[in-house]
């Protein structure tokens, strides 16, 4: 009789907890709607590239170059440079992480954590200078933008299966369209996604018309945000296990 019973569990294994990936998704929407805001910022406010979009960013150095615009070429370098550095250090930190489908590792929550301080201290610095800080602030405060960025998109690739891109959704809009095309099956996450980048992209710019001087906060509590909702299958798991 156990051997029968076996045998169905193995024909019909018991399906993961729905909550704690449901709550990774969260996360994963409130790290894209970061990672708008930042953009905003990026683009608008500080020297008109991107934090996060490296593909962008490339092909405006290159337009800088052709036009001989010592500024332009500056502000893409310092752009690109942070965002590998954030990478590097990140890949560094995460390299013995575990992939797990339920959560995320702790060396990646600790990486997010870092992203936050990174984000709170040009939040605190942009604020300082009243939301107009001058030339030497704004490329400071560029390359510690894309130096977030780099640490964000590093970290959700250490994640692996639990997490998905957050800072360039090209690929990931691609994706979805190829499959409803093709009849596979879509992630119904995706649209949310799409719509949490435009969200705080759209908010972002919303307060840097209405109160510029607090443009910098929008992303450092999206990131907290994303950070507690990531941590919330942890919390479950030991609250369930000392209920045993």
């Amino acid at each position: 009789m156990s051997d029968q019973l076996g045998g169905q569990a193995r024909e019909h294994p018991v399906p993961p907890p729905t909550e704690p990936v449901t709550a990774l998704h969260l996360a994963v929407v409130l790290l894209v709607a970061a990672s708008g805001a930042v953009e905003t910022i990026s683009f608008i406010a500080l020297n008109h590239v991107f934090a996060g979009v490296m593909t962008s960013n490339l092909a405006l150095l290159g337009m800088a170059i052709g036009r001989g615009q010592a500024t332009g070429v500056t502000a893409t370098v310092l752009a690109l440079t942070g965002f590998a550095l954030g990478a590097a250090v990140t890949a560094r930190l995460t390299r013995r992480r575990e992939d797990m489908l339920t959560r995320w590792a702790p060396p990646v929550v600790f990486c997010l954590a870092g992203e936050a301080v990174v984000l709170a201290v040009g939040a605190a610095v942009w604020a300082a200078m009243g939301g107009a800080p001058g030339r030497t602030a704004r490329d400071a405060l560029q390359f510690g933008a894309a130096a977030a960025m780099g640490i964000q998109s590093a970290a959700m690739v250490a994640a692996g299966r639990a997490a998905s891109p957050t800072t360039y959704l090209t690929g990931t809009l691609a994706t979805y369209i190829v499959k409803g095309v093709g009849g596979g099956r879509r992630d119904r996450w995706v649209p949310v996604q799409l719509a949490a980048l435009m969200a705080g992209a759209g908010a972002s710019m919303a307060v840097l018309r209405a109160a510029p001087r607090w443009t910098g906060v929008l992303p450092v509590v999206l990131v907290v945000c994303a950070i507690l909702a990531a941590g919330t299958p942890v919390i479950r798991m030991r609250r369930s296990s000392a209920g045993r």
